[in-house]
């Protein structure tokens, strides 16, 4: 069952003897009551945003600072007129379809990244990229499944805030690494808001992601790139 926007105040206000240091079930920080929906509470994306390095064209910009007052063109996504010009002649070389950008999950070279901090003007997103995000907000979460999603107005200007990994553990700790697609070149703004957290109840013995010796997320502060993918030997079925 899902919890309430009031069940999940009370779980905040209520200490369990049986959490580490007696604390509540649910930890948000920073809190702000407004943010409190009918059922579940508000996220905000942070001001730090990363890339994997492997995945921009050279000669790109993997964003654009966004003014307000200026008309854009595709010139504005390269980093001078020689790429630019590059770009007019041979687009299959920053075409992300081209392999030369492949992303090998089982590869820690796939997965270098570059470092971006959102100016409070905005930057503007590219279709073409995927960014990793976080939430300002820290949680933690005990006898409870947490989960985050998209906000509907997030949703309406086409922005995906979580690929596949929008579902938490029981004991995971940390801020919530955000994988963000646009569909359209769009502006995003450090503190707006991005998501929803919800919690649900669970059936069955725990096993808390923070004492998981296997889980590689526990912590995490600011866009964390993702662990290698490791290959395991698995005996097949004999037909």
């Amino acid at each position: 069952m899902q919890l309430t926007g009031p069940e999940i105040l009370r779980c905040m206000e209520t200490p369990i003897p049986s959490n580490p240091d007696r604390k509540p079930n649910i930890i948000i920080t920073p809190f702000n009551k407004k943010c409190l929906g009918s059922n579940s509470y508000d996220l905000h994306l942070g001001n730090e945003l990363k890339i994997y390095k492997h995945t921009l064209p050279y000669g790109m910009k993997p964003v654009i600072e966004f003014n307000p007052n200026k008309k854009y063109s595709m010139r504005d996504w390269f980093v001078d007129n020689t790429s630019y010009t590059r770009y007019i002649k041979h687009p299959e070389e920053f075409d992300i379809r081209n392999p030369q950008f492949l992303l090998d999950p089982c590869d820690e070279r796939s997965h270098e990244t570059i470092d971006i901090i959102i100016p409070e003007n905005g930057l503007i997103l590219s279709p073409d990229i995927g960014y990793l995000g976080h939430t300002v907000e820290y949680t933690e979460t005990y006898n409870l499944f947490p989960y985050i999603d998209g906000k509907s107005s997030v949703g309406r200007n086409f922005i995906l805030n979580h690929h596949t990994a929008g579902r938490g553990d029981d004991g995971f700790c940390g801020q919530w690494t955000l994988e963000i697609k646009v569909l359209y070149p769009t502006v995003v703004r450090p503190n707006m808001r991005i998501g929803q957290i919800y919690y649900e109840q669970f059936i069955g013995d725990r096993k808390p992601y923070n004492k998981n010796k296997s889980s590689h997320y526990n912590g995490q502060m600011g866009p964390t790139p993702a662990a290698i993918i490791p290959i395991e030997k698995i005996k097949q079925r004999q037909k």
